[in-house]
């Protein structure tokens, strides 16, 4: 009961804290380097849907993120579309490409699964950089605008945030549900999964459309934030950043996609000077983590909070029996 208390606490400070940064936070480069985070977290949850929970890694993120931010771009700065339209467009259109994408993706399996989804996130990314009619090719969209009504970063910063608490909200929900644990079966085993009655087809499918949906949601964001657009946001090595996201925050837990885009995005975003230098700084902090803690560092937490815990309890124990001793042992002066 303590346990289910200070986390409620924690997450209630936490939310709490997330609201009070553009106050505490002048600077306007270090409160958009949050959001960027933010956005990079949503698609983020996303990938942890199909890989943490399901077990299906897809090498395609990328590219769903590059269409919810490129048709939010193209429709407000082309055909000046409101923002709010052209959110729920990007999202549908992400979603309903991941739809027709997964009916074949999805007859693979393990790496093969991963070799497809590759492939597709390659074939967005050329279809991005060599349609310049429509997305203006490698000089990209230029001058996307802020969501109306809103006109200051703050605002925009708020968005993004209810946003990134949707979708927390959301992955929790369905982690808790029927069909988060069929999606939890479906990892550990195929073959038990489907002997249970879990149809598995239909299962996979809709992991991969809400994967693809959280991709196209956080594109969208990341659209208006940053004002310009260009095809390497859908490029693969984005997709590799958004694994290594994944990883060191914890693969199949809640926090984990939260923790590893603040930390790691937000360090990368301050090491941009070292860019050529940064897989040599992560490549051994990753394959430390994966080493000695392959639950991530919501793993790590996760751990040291069971070993106090079980200390607590076995310190109880100890007095509790401590106490039962004198009562037994000691003889009083009657019994002589």
């Amino acid at each position: 009961m303590l346990s289910r208390n200070w986390k409620t606490f924690a997450v209630v400070g936490l939310v709490v804290l997330g609201a009070l940064l553009p106050v505490l936070i002048r600077n306007p480069y270090f409160l958009s380097v949050i959001m960027i985070s933010y956005t990079w977290a949503i698609a983020v949850y996303g990938m942890n849907v199909l890989l943490g929970y399901t077990g299906q890694l897809s090498l395609a993120q990328a590219g769903f993120f590059g269409i919810g931010a490129y048709t939010v771009g193209v429709l407000t700065v082309t055909y000046e579309m409101s923002f709010w339209i052209s959110l729920v467009a990007a999202v549908v259109l992400s979603s309903a490409v991941g739809f027709v994408v997964g009916l074949f993706a999805l007859r693979t399996r393990n790496e093969y699964f991963a070799i497809f989804t590759l492939g597709v996130g390659i074939v967005i990314f050329l279809v991005i950089e060599k349609w310049e009619s429509v997305t203006g090719g490698r000089l990209g969209l230029i001058g996307v605008p802020y969501p109306e009504p809103l006109t200051e970063l703050s605002h925009l910063y708020y968005l993004i945030f209810a946003f990134l608490l949707l979708t927390i909200y959301m992955v929790a929900s369905i982690s808790r549900s029927l069909v988060g644990r069929g999606f939890v079966a479906i990892r550990n085993s195929e073959d038990l999964a489907r002997a249970t009655g879990i149809n598995v087809g239909t299962n996979k499918q809709l992991a991969f459309v809400i994967s693809t949906g959280l991709a196209g949601l956080a594109g969208a964001l990341y659209a208006p934030n940053i004002g310009f657009l260009g095809p390497a946001i859908a490029n693969v090595p984005i997709t590799f950043n958004m694994l290594l996201y994944l990883l060191v925050g914890g693969l199949g837990s809640l926090s984990g996609p939260l923790v590893g885009a603040l930390l790691v995005a937000t360090l990368q975003q301050f090491l941009q000077q070292f860019q050529e230098y940064q897989l040599v700084i992560f490549g051994p902090i990753l394959v430390i983590l994966i080493i000695f803690f392959p639950s991530g560092l919501a793993g790590l937490w996760h751990r040291i909070g069971n070993r106090l815990a079980s200390r607590r309890a076995g310190s109880h124990t100890e007095e509790s029996e401590g106490e039962e001793e004198p009562t037994k042992m000691t003889p009083t002066k009657e019994t002589r």
